[in-house]
């Protein structure tokens, strides 16, 4: 069920991918800060870099969209690559938190795209 607000007289209907996006800026976030105090964080600094990029981005992007910014589809195209980026290099780990940050980026990004492109969810059962 999508969340309904009025704002100046008008339904505002949420998109859906603004939870995916804040989602994955919250994880990013939190993945970056893990991964800083592992034991191979020298063999994981782009990764690292990576995750806060895509952090930063994701927090962009979704008070663009929130606000309905007539430049929230260029910032969501810009998002979805550098998570897609992200996600991709995750994949490289084979660890859980790094497959798991995988999964959430590249969910992202097809997120993003579905979004720039005006269709809804990429994926209506992710949760």
């Amino acid at each position: 069920m999508e969340d309904m607000y009025m704002m100046g007289g008008f339904i505002y209907k949420m998109f859906p991918v603004l939870r995916t996006i804040q989602h994955c800026a919250s994880h990013c976030e939190h993945m970056g800060k893990m991964f800083l105090h592992s034991p191979d964080v020298y063999a994981r600094t782009t990764q690292i870099d990576l995750l806060r990029d895509c952090a930063d981005i994701c927090d962009s992007t979704a008070r663009y969209i929130a606000r309905n910014s007539m430049f929230s589809k260029s910032l969501a195209k810009k998002c979805a690559r550098i998570c897609e980026t992200c996600g991709t290099y995750c994949l490289q780990f084979p660890d859980e938190a790094s497959q798991l940050c995988a999964r959430v980026c590249l969910h992202c990004a097809a997120e993003c795209r579905a979004f720039v492109m005006g269709v809804g969810s990429a994926d209506p059962n992710w949760e």
